[in-house]
């Protein structure tokens, strides 16, 4: 939750909308409701007692649960965020407010029709936990009146029962709207044992002046003693390591370089020397490499960069590290592996020249009228043509960026090699 938080104060950008601040905003309360859940779920995993404040603790804290999965409900189904949330998700919150909420008076229903006050029972104690539970009494009904009445005990318990038994009906209608919660059968097992459980126990509290009982049961006021509060990140506190760490020092092994591909080199000890030295440091750099040494007959070149030995990465590590390594395997004869840095400049035609999908190869007006002048100094410079319509005015010189098209003085005409791409070329493909 806090995370999302964090996103939601500082991620003004957003990419799509399931990162705006509304949706990140229900998110959070999503994430808040989830937490409140598992609260409950520790205080019940050792067994709920049936003991009087033992239920009362239950029923405030599962009434805080359904609160809560209310909100998140009501959050959900908001505009515009109701249409970007899975229809699942909005159900599913639906069904654990209402569950939660039958559960919340099952609990109170079990206090009143279990628990009859006895002599040595604090009345006190028990009627200010009582009256805790609720925000008003039926009318006619006093806390304690209820605690030394049975009749009316009992008439209130069965009224709350009748509340569950109708949020656990709910529960169940709104499951099985939706495909995907109707096949999550752990889902339909637990709403189906929870609504059965309240049956069973309504149908042990019947009897033949049921018709005269017209007591609602009252809300149930929620209260946690475990609160919940979104903690923010701490990022100084986090130790992480970057994602392209094993590609190497981002100085080195950048965009910008580009690289041949990694080569295996068998180094055999030559009385005791490698053939070269190393330079340099993450990742080291061979230097110094005798001509004549076994590992330039296999391909090691000057300059080349050593990323691992033995099998081990080494791209991070420094000369000293990586000639322990060398050494460690004595007269053994060990395999690098070697990459070399092409020359990015060696492989761009020299000539400025654009390019795009569909599209004949053509130059810059401005490198063909510099080479036209050196041919032909005298030559007469022709018209020069808006540069999105020249290649379509000058097909015959917008050949191939392999081979410039140029004029020779005194011929009569001019050969000309076609690249694949010109095939491709259209009326419709140029602008």
């Amino acid at each position: 939750s806090g995370v999302l938080s964090y996103l939601k104060e500082t991620f003004t950008h957003t990419p799509s909308y399931d990162m705006s601040p509304a949706m990140l905003n229900v998110l959070v309360k999503m994430m808040l409701a989830q937490a409140q859940e598992c609260v409950f779920e520790q205080i019940g995993l050792p067994g709920i007692r049936n003991e009087f404040f033992t239920l009362v603790k239950m029923t405030q804290e599962v009434a805080k649960v359904g609160e809560v999965y209310m909100l998140v409900n009501t959050a959900m189904n908001q505009e515009p965020v109701k249409e970007n949330i899975p229809y699942s998700w909005s159900k599913l919150a639906q069904i654990k407010s209402d569950h939660y909420k039958a559960l919340a008076h099952y609990f109170i229903a079990t206090i009143l029709c279990d628990h009859e006050l006895q002599s040595g029972d604090d009345e006190d104690q028990q009627e200010k936990a009582l009256s805790q539970l609720y925000d008003y009494m039926p009318e006619g009904l006093m806390v304690l009146t209820v605690l030394k009445d049975k009749v009316q005990r009992k008439q209130l318990g069965k009224a709350h029962l009748r509340k569950a038994i109708v949020y656990h009906e709910e529960a169940l209608r709104v499951c099985g709207l939706c495909k995907k919660l109707r096949n999550i059968d752990v889902l339909q097992e637990v709403l189906t044992a929870a609504h059965k459980r309240s049956l069973l126990k309504y149908a042990q509290q019947e009897t033949e002046d049921d018709f005269l009982s017209l007591i609602q049961a009252p809300d149930i006021l929620p209260k946690t003693e475990h609160k919940i509060e979104t903690i923010a990140p701490q990022f100084s506190k986090v130790k992480v390591k970057d994602f392209f760490h094993r590609l190497g020092p981002l100085t080195v092994f950048s965009a910008k370089q580009r690289w041949t591909a990694p080569r295996t080199i068998h180094i055999h000890h030559e009385a005791g020397e490698l053939g070269f030295s190393l330079k340099g440091g993450s990742p080291v750099q061979i230097y110094c490499l005798d001509p004549v040494c076994s590992a330039a007959s296999m391909g090691l070149k000057e300059g080349d960069y050593v990323v691992s030995v033995g099998g081990v990465d080494c791209k991070w590590l420094g000369v000293n590290e990586v000639l322990e390594k060398l050494k460690s395997v004595g007269e053994q004869p060990i395999e690098i592996e070697v990459i070399s840095c092409q020359d990015a400049a060696a492989s761009m035609h020299s000539k400025c020249a654009t390019y795009s999908v569909g599209m004949q190869k053509t130059y810059s007006l401005i490198c063909l009228a510099m080479e036209e002048g050196k041919i032909d100094q005298t030559k007469k410079a022709p018209l020069k043509l808006p540069f999105l319509s020249w290649g379509t005015k000058n097909r015959q010189k917008a050949a191939s960026t392999l081979c410039l098209p140029s004029a020779v003085a005194g011929s009569s005409q001019i050969k000309k090699k076609l690249s694949p791409f010109t095939l491709l070329n259209t009326e419709s493909s140029l602008y």
